[in-house]
């Protein structure tokens, strides 16, 4: 994955979504003090499967379309 700042995603947007579209992952950095604040991915990698905090890489959540549950309230539940 390529971080990239907010400033490059302006200049470079056509160039980045050519790369995205060959599968390249890019992290956005925002602020003074750049953290990260968004992500551009492939849609193939959207699969609709979400790895979720200590289960990273281990378990898997599959959440439905309409789900009334918040993230918050799954993982205090």
């Amino acid at each position: 994955m390529k971080t990239i700042t907010v400033a490059d995603v302006e200049l470079r947007f056509s160039d980045i979504i050519g790369q995205v579209k060959n599968g390249e992952k890019f992290q956005i950095l925002s602020g003074s003090s750049p953290k990260p604040v968004a992500m551009i991915i492939p849609m193939q990698t959207m699969d609709g499967h979400r790895k979720i905090g200590i289960l990273e890489g281990i378990g898997i959540f599959n959440e439905k379309e309409n789900s009334k549950i918040t993230e918050e309230e799954f993982l205090t539940a």
